[in-house]
């Protein structure tokens, strides 16, 4: 995806004023303009989301009835329950995951983000660790926001082995600008990014806070939508996911690759959970929260996965996490197996971590529990898709059809749909601000037929490394 190339801005401000609440930060803003008349035909969200999940069902359903034949068939070597137990997360579940995720963004009609003439005030927390070829772009980023408020960005370096900090710190002598301050933190020594977090949050008082990674570079307008959209969204939100895309996608196949998992497969489930009121990940690389909602969970917990195991905290108190499309953000993806390795198998372990945390939102009554599940079918999915069907492939390599066949082809129309579904949405996404999908088909083909044989048996390595303890580092984000 082209965008503007990145460009550079900052100043020290140790002066800490007394914290202001959300509330009185909002309550001094020039009233947003009216919002558009209600359409006709309305349709309530809790009955959209029933009539999608009865589609959904209906459709794995279907699949069961026409996988007959292959049960049979599979039977025969494995016994019935684990034919069953194969089929279903080979097939079943991954195409109820399909249809409620083509039925929700099809009917995904969010509310307008409205526009304000002076915003609240806010402070954007960059936690860097050996951010020497990035930290200075991600600070030109937001030295060029144009956004109608105060922004105090606060950089804390982690005990980088590098010349990060001395760059930080220049950056933020010569890039101060009225509207704008920039300090820049020093770790002792390198203690992990939620401590990093947590220090700047707790050396700034800003009832609205922001991070953002030191390898990122925003779009002008993100900071003024991320906080529009919060602004715009249902009572009860206090955190918003902005969207994060790949900046280096030209670099080579693995990079392409994940150009189209992040503006596909991530932005369409943030955007099916945000509709429901639950997105699951404010992801640390660029994300709202109030301090307010923070505070009350303790800041951000000491672990490897702090964003998703401080977003189910939040859940967990019953408030709404929210999802911008149009914040964007781009972002430096892993461009080695190695690094990509490493990156997957921390989010599975952040996942085990929420799990471990907030186990309690599997029983929480509302619409995001389903998932919650969902998440919790995660660790099954891949591991019948790395020791079955990856074998099953294998297999029928040499003429032994029983777990990939011709059955296995009926999840390819779902899938087929649910891409252009995502596709078209993005795509109006993107023209609206004036970005266009570049062409990358062979990115494409592989994120379609060959990226879940590299993602999936990484993420059960990252099962493995958090169930037997292993240690836990920054890694790569």
């Amino acid at each position: 995806m082209d965008h503007a190339s990145p460009p550079h801005h900052v100043a020290d401000d140790d002066d800490i004023a007394a914290p202001i609440s959300v509330a009185a930060a909002v309550g001094s803003l020039a009233p947003a303009p009216a919002p558009p008349p209600r359409r006709r035909f309305y349709v309530p969200l809790r009955v959209k989301y029933a009539l999608i999940l009865l589609f959904a069902v209906a459709w794995m359903g279907l699949s069961v009835k026409l996988s007959q034949p292959w049960l049979d068939e599979l039977s025969k070597p494995l016994g019935f329950g684990l034919a069953v137990f194969v089929i279903a997360f080979i097939a079943y579940v991954p195409g109820f995951m399909n249809a409620f995720l083509v039925g929700s963004i099809l009917s995904d009609r969010r509310p307008v983000r409205r526009a304000f003439e002076t915003l609240p005030d806010v402070c954007v927390l960059v936690a860097s660790y050996n951010e020497s070829g990035n930290i200075v772009d991600t600070l030109d980023s937001l030295a060029r926001q144009e956004y109608p408020g105060l922004v105090e960005v606060v950089v804390i370096d982690d005990g980088s082995t590098d010349d990060s900090l001395a760059l930080a710190r220049d950056a933020a002598a010569r890039l101060a600008r009225e509207g704008l301050s920039i300090r820049v933190l020093a770790q002792p020594r390198n203690g992990g990014k939620s401590k990093a977090l947590n220090r700047g949050l707790a050396e700034t008082t800003q009832a609205l806070v922001i991070t953002v990674d030191g390898d990122s570079y925003l779009r002008s307008d993100a900071l003024r939508k991320i906080v529009e959209r919060f602004l715009s969204d249902p009572p009860g939100t206090v955190a918003v996911a902005g969207a994060v895309l790949v900046r280096n996608s030209r670099e080579n196949w693995l990079a392409r690759s994940q150009e189209w998992d992040y503006f596909h497969g991530i932005a369409a489930v943030k955007r099916m959970q945000s509709m429901y009121h639950g997105t699951l990940v404010a992801q640390g690389a660029f994300s709202l929260y109030t301090r307010e909602a923070l505070q009350q969970v303790g800041g951000w917990p000491e672990c490897v996965g702090e964003d998703i195991v401080v977003s189910w905290a939040l859940l967990e108190t019953g408030a709404r996490i929210g999802y911008c499309e149009d914040a964007c953000l781009f972002t430096k993806v892993p461009t080695r197996l190695g690094q990509f390795s490493r990156q997957r198998q921390r989010w599975s372990r952040g996942l085990m971590e929420a799990f471990a945390r907030h186990w309690p939102l599997l029983f929480k009554p509302r619409m995001t529990t389903l998932f919650i599940w969902w998440n919790l079918l995660f660790l099954p999915l891949d591991l019948v898709y790395t020791l079955a069907f990856l074998p099953g492939i294998v297999l029928a390599l040499f003429g032994y059809y029983w777990i990939a066949g011709i059955m296995t082809l009926l999840v390819l129309p779902l899938a087929a749909i649910w891409n252009l579904v995502i596709f078209h949405v993005q795509r109006r996404m993107f023209k609206s601000q004036d970005l266009r999908v570049r062409r990358n088909l062979g990115g494409f083909l592989f994120y379609s037929l060959g990226y879940t044989m590299i993602l999936q048996p990484v993420c059960v390595m990252g099962y493995a490394a958090e169930l037997f303890r292993l240690r836990k580092t920054w890694g790569t984000k």
